[in-house]
């Protein structure tokens, strides 16, 4: 897998609508104006949209081909150094008729967001190229009175330095405040709780080492059979990345999900899972049980698995690099890098 140059002050970012376009509608466009301020002066980069990330969520839902058009112009443009998604959205399977691999593969540069980017990140994974589950514009940078430090940490520690030997840690809070996207709560800031769980080892024992690989587990189902899902032998020796979302999918689904992927033979195949923390704990326990029932029934039952990471639709989110080698120790429930995510400038 090629690794994107590193991020550094002054850099130029595009930020991308490839799904839901609700970053351009009038009562939402203060979400890109908090962001854009917070990645300027906090972070030191130079903050740009793609022409038809701010159309609006009308335009971008008719225009799945301009989407596409702004990713591949983004990559293509040699004075942007990384590209971050505004936010998720349901239907981003459909750029897949307009992308060029070899113009992801041929220009590497930090590609950032979850949920249905999750998409966007298997067309980076069929590119060869690392790429970054991680904060979107609307949700986390654009986060009222400030961000997570957590998040804060991730991205600096990630994007930004040498970040080999990096300990992906648990964070010491969680929220399941929702703030409602408006001006008038500008001002208002979530309410956190102490974490209780941290990291579970839901089965396994020892250490493993493989490369990530995997998204939002909701989004699977879209994209099984296209051209980005990879073939059975392509998931041998991975780390499964799974994390759910926002409209927090029943256990019955996530026992549906699971048993595909069994049947697929990946859970065979791959040497751990790496679970997020279910948004506000919904289904927190009953989701456990589904794990170790599907494993019983694919014969898998010492497959390692490491649940409650900080990932995706948890809040507050971190970053976990796709494509990058990482271990996991379940004996002391640590997940560290063994190798940088970045490449030097």
């Amino acid at each position: 897998m090629i690794k994107p140059k590193r991020l550094k002050k002054g850099d130029k970012i595009a930020i991308v609508s490839l799904s839901w376009g609700g970053l351009g509608d009038a009562k939402l466009i203060h979400k890109y104006d908090i962001a854009k301020e917070r990645l300027e002066c906090d972070f030191g980069l130079n903050v740009v949209a793609m022409p038809h990330a701010l159309k609006g969520s009308e335009f971008v839902y008719a225009h799945p081909e301009l989407r596409a058009k702004d990713l591949m112009d983004a990559f293509s443009d040699p004075s942007i150094k990384g590209i971050f998604c505004a936010i998720g959205g349901d239907d981003s399977v459909r750029l897949l008729p307009y992308i060029d691999y070899k113009i992801i593969r041929n220009n590497p540069k930090i590609f950032m967001g979850y949920s249905d980017t999750t998409v966007t990140h298997f067309m980076m994974n069929k590119a060869g190229v690392v790429s970054y589950y991680g904060p979107s514009v609307m949700a986390e940078f654009g986060e009222y009175v400030q961000m997570f430090d957590y998040t804060e940490k991730s991205v600096k520690s990630l994007l930004f330095e040498d970040s080999n030997g990096y300990k992906i840690t648990s964070c010491e809070y969680w929220s399941d405040d929702h703030v409602s996207w408006s001006e008038e709560n500008v001002n208002v800031k979530k309410k956190t709780r102490p974490e209780e769980h941290h990291y579970e080892v839901l089965s396994g024992r020892g250490i493993i080492t493989g490369e990530l690989l995997g998204g939002c587990l909701d989004v699977f189902p879209m994209i099984v059979g296209t051209e980005v899902w990879p073939k059975r032998n392509e998931w041998k020796d991975k780390i499964l990345l799974v994390e759910t979302s926002e409209e927090k999918p029943s256990p019955d689904l996530i026992t549906y999900y699971l048993r595909n992927l069994g049947a697929q033979g990946i859970l065979n195949r791959i040497r751990g899972i790496v679970v997020g923390k279910p948004q506000d704990e919904q289904f927190y326990e009953e989701y456990k049980e589904v794990y170790r029932s599907i494993l019983n029934e694919f014969n898998c039952q010492s497959l390692p698995v490491i649940y409650n990471v900080n990932i995706g639709h948890a809040v507050p989110t971190g970053i976990l690099p796709l494509g990058i080698e990482c271990e996991i120790n379940l004996d002391k429930k640590t997940i560290s890098l063994l190798e940088s995510a970045t490449a030097e400038i």
